[in-house]
């Protein structure tokens, strides 16, 4: 069902594999929170991201964004990739500012604020749909295999990596949030583009993901748009 992303360089892949072994479960649906520690809006949104993250069928990923570094405390996840990523969602949409608290759903359904109940709609929405491309990864010593077989992609798909932390507590000094102790969960250290693909032959690839982090593979439309499949190991 779902579809998934990660950043990665490279040339549209056109790998050749037949009989691949496809996994046997759906493919969880992917939610993006673009937060921050210096945004006073964002701990409940935190909140429910941390909800999400214990669901099977929910990937949950907390982008910490650089954009309320200014206001006094300088979030210790914030990351000016993710401001870009935020960036480019917003573009795709038509968009001129960009918020945070903000929830993307695969990719595409765009929530501003704490609304949990939109969300839990959007996510049974996305789950119950069949994804387009059936998406498998395995450890490989300290990398992951990922294998997809051919699918018709007409925009094709970008391949990517991301690992995550899944829990860190932070005690925040200064700025919006001074005082306050927050927990978050699922954070995103890296986002990695790591090849294209037409889906017009099989894809079998490995790359490199050292460490006991967990990995998560992302296919998605470029854009960025909607997620495609989408994987974790943990």
């Amino acid at each position: 069902m779902r579809r998934t992303i990660t950043t990665a360089v490279g040339l549209w892949l056109t790998l050749a594999g037949a009989g691949l072994a496809q996994p046997a479960t759906e493919s969880p649906v992917v939610v993006e929170l673009y937060t921050s520690q210096g945004c006073s809006s964002c701990p409940p949104a935190d909140n429910l991201l941390s909800e999400m993250a214990g669901r099977s069928d929910v990937i949950a990923l907390a982008l910490h964004v650089d954009y309320w570094d200014y206001i006094g405390w300088k979030d210790t996840f914030g990351n000016p990739a993710f401001t870009k990523r935020q960036r480019a969602y917003a573009a795709v949409a038509g968009a001129r500012t960009i918020y945070t608290p903000q929830m993307i759903v695969d990719g595409m359904d765009h929530i501003v604020g704490v609304r949990a109940a939109e969300l839990a709609k959007l996510v049974a929405r996305h789950a119950a749909q069949a994804a387009p491309v059936a998406l498998r990864l395995d450890r490989v010593g300290e990398g992951v295999r990922v294998t997809a077989g051919a699918a018709p992609l007409p925009r094709g798909a970008v391949v990517q990596l991301v690992r995550y932390r899944s829990h860190e507590r932070v005690e925040i000094r200064q700025g919006e949030n001074a005082g306050k102790v927050i927990d978050y969960s699922n954070i995103v250290t890296e986002w990695r583009r790591v090849a294209e693909w037409d889906g017009r032959a099989d894809l079998s690839l490995t790359m490199d993901a050292p460490g006991g982090d967990p990995v998560v593979v992302i296919l998605q439309e470029p854009g960025p748009g909607p997620v495609l499949a989408a994987a974790v190991l943990r």
